[in-house]
């Protein structure tokens, strides 16, 4: 199985910083739609690939673009939502990082299912400030939730932190947020 993470496209606060990080529900920027369609031509999905999705806006609107035209499985997970990198338990989640309801999320992207079987507060606490042996047992999870939907791609948008993350416990090997990849970034990963 292969695994390609791709990082969203670029997202309204990136764009002044530190200050912009601040926003409440960012959206893509102009760029950030481009580059989403500029991944769409890098990636054609076909209806056996499936796509795993944070519930965040700007996730969801590249995922979105991405998927356009395509009838490929669309699941919208915390276990993809944003993850600061490296952990801080000291650090609280951002506003631009705070996942949308379930209702927005069913109401704006009513194409994208939800993934429906996890427990509730991971819907409400996501796994941005999880501990690191906490996070470890739900990647496994995850991954071996992934290895069981038996297609040959499987494609997750997400964040850099989440997506290092997840490329560390994979590898089993550090990474730096010189890792991280840029925006509408991807890395294919087997597992």
């Amino acid at each position: 199985m292969e695994i390609i993470f791709i990082r969203h496209g670029q997202g309204e606060h990136t764009l002044n910083l530190p200050g912009s990080l601040h926003i409440q529900d960012p959206s893509l920027t102009q760029e950030g739609v481009n580059q989403a369609e500029a991944l769409r031509s890098r990636f054609p999905l076909t209806e056996s690939d499936l796509v795993i999705i944070s519930p965040v806006r700007r996730t969801l609107e590249t995922a979105k673009i991405l998927t356009k035209d395509v009838s490929c499985r669309k699941i919208v997970s915390p276990l993809v939502s944003p993850r600061m990198f490296p952990q801080n338990p000291e650090w609280k989640t951002l506003p631009c990082d705070r996942m949308l309801d379930k209702g927005s999320i069913k109401k704006e992207f009513p194409s994208f299912t939800i993934d429906e079987v996890l427990p509730e507060e991971l819907w409400t606490s996501g796994i941005n400030t999880m501990p690191e042996q906490e996070f470890s047992r739900v990647a496994e999870t995850f991954l071996a939730w992934c290895k069981s939907q038996q297609v040959e791609h499987i494609y997750v948008v997400s964040h850099d932190g989440t997506i290092n993350s997840y490329r560390e416990f994979i590898r089993g090997e550090k990474l730096t947020r010189e890792d991280f990849l840029t925006d509408a970034g991807w890395v294919k990963q087997r597992y």
